[in-house]
């Protein structure tokens, strides 16, 4: 039997938990979310990295839909509603796919029943717009982490690739982590300064995740994880699930997007557009400027590397398909998980510890999340605090 056997075989009792997917933007993106012109009961390879044929493959047992809006939008809450339509109209379009999940227990549920588990989560704090009440409103309508910032700074946390102006968190990002851990939702530092990762991880009284984020000492982008931060991860309960993206894990691809998006820029598009005429000025840069490879060997150094800091029992996977222009080379879409998990094996990689990394791991975050919201909420009613009354 091949590694590659071996990875198929164990996928398929331990199946892939991804930490992050932006199928619902980019169907927002390319067909004003028309889900039957981009039908992913089959394959649509020509559009997206995203279907239901390559998630079987892949060995994809549950998936985090991102809800993701830009932070530059002005109506994100309203935006946000959308994504999260998105995700419940995917979900009733393919039942025999799909499973809602909003617990641990439903993962395994989903597992049992042959589905894969769809879950959501929402990409930067600014979706929220500074009030506690859409932040339980967006738990009530499923979503289960919010990623703290994105790109920019919110009012309250910095971002990892804005300029610092919090210095990590303020009392009111103190108290919507609190609120978080009072709800059940996981606060997600992937995006965040490692100023805001110290401070949450201060703060959360849950396991933190880390969605779609890699080892800064592996490739220096603020993007990735210090490693400082993997270090207290055993002592938090929670996870870092690394991510795919080629910027954020070889070196020579960093210096490499800085360029391309200046390109992008100048060209009159968003640095992070995917829509056919994006793609277009991102291809006809890539003919000009060969653009550094990444591989399946670049991803399982940061496994390596992750795992000798933090532990495998706080290791996940988020791929971050159909939110990067680009891939790695045998992990081009959601069916390259297997090559994964054989370089992995290859490398010595236990069977046991495999099983962390795909499922185990984040399924055990998710109900410990659960555990401390059932005590908090007979302790503490939701908090009505503002940003005004806690940061002036």
């Amino acid at each position: 039997m091949t590694s590659l056997d071996e990875a198929r075989s164990l996928l398929r009792e331990f199946p892939v938990v991804d930490g992050h997917n932006d199928l619902p933007w980019a169907l927002r993106e390319q067909v004003a979310y028309d889900l039957t012109a981009r039908d992913i009961a089959g394959h649509q390879n020509a559009h997206l990295h995203t279907d239901l044929p390559r998630l079987r493959e892949g060995g994809v047992g549950a998936q985090y839909w991102s809800v993701y809006v830009r932070s530059d939008l002005p109506d994100a809450v309203p935006a946000t509603l959308e994504q999260i339509d998105c995700v419940t109209r995917l979900i009733e379009r393919y039942p025999d796919a799909l499973a809602p999940a909003l617990t641990a227990a439903d993962m395994e549920a989903a597992r049992a029943s042959g589905r894969i588990a769809s879950l959501m989560g929402a990409e930067g704090g600014h979706s929220i717009a500074n009030s506690l009440g859409t932040l339980r409103g967006l738990y009530a309508l499923g979503v289960r982490y919010m990623t703290l910032t994105h790109n920019d700074n919110v009012d309250w946390a910095d971002s990892a690739t804005d300029e610092p102006k919090a210095g990590g968190l303020t009392a009111f990002g103190r108290e919507v982590v609190r609120e978080m851990n009072r709800l059940g939702m996981l606060v997600d530092l992937s995006h965040v300064a490692a100023t805001t990762m110290r401070d949450a991880l201060d703060a959360s009284s849950a396991p933190v995740i880390f969605s779609h984020s890699s080892a800064r000492a592996v490739c220096d982008h603020p993007r990735n994880i210090p490693d400082d931060v993997l270090e207290r991860l055993p002592a938090n309960g929670g996870m870092a699930m690394v991510t795919f993206v080629p910027k954020f894990v070889l070196q020579a691809a960093v210096d490499w997007t800085v360029a391309a998006d200046e390109n992008m820029r100048a060209h009159g598009f968003h640095h992070l557009d995917t829509t056919e005429e994006g793609m277009k000025v991102h291809r006809a840069f890539e003919e000009s400027h060969p653009r550094p490879i990444a591989t399946v060997s670049t991803v399982a150094d940061h496994l390596d590397h992750m795992r000798e800091v933090a532990g495998i029992d706080h290791l996940g996977i988020g791929g971050d398909y159909d939110g990067t222009p680009f891939t790695p080379d045998g992990l081009n879409d959601v069916s390259g998980y297997p090559n994964l998990i054989a370089e992995l094996l290859d490398r010595g990689w236990s069977k046991p510890d495999l099983a962390k990394l795909t499922w185990q791991n984040a399924v055990r975050v998710l109900g410990a999340a659960e555990d401390v919201s059932r005590d908090l909420r007979a302790t503490r009613p939701a908090s009505t605090a503002t940003i005004e009354s806690l940061d002036g």
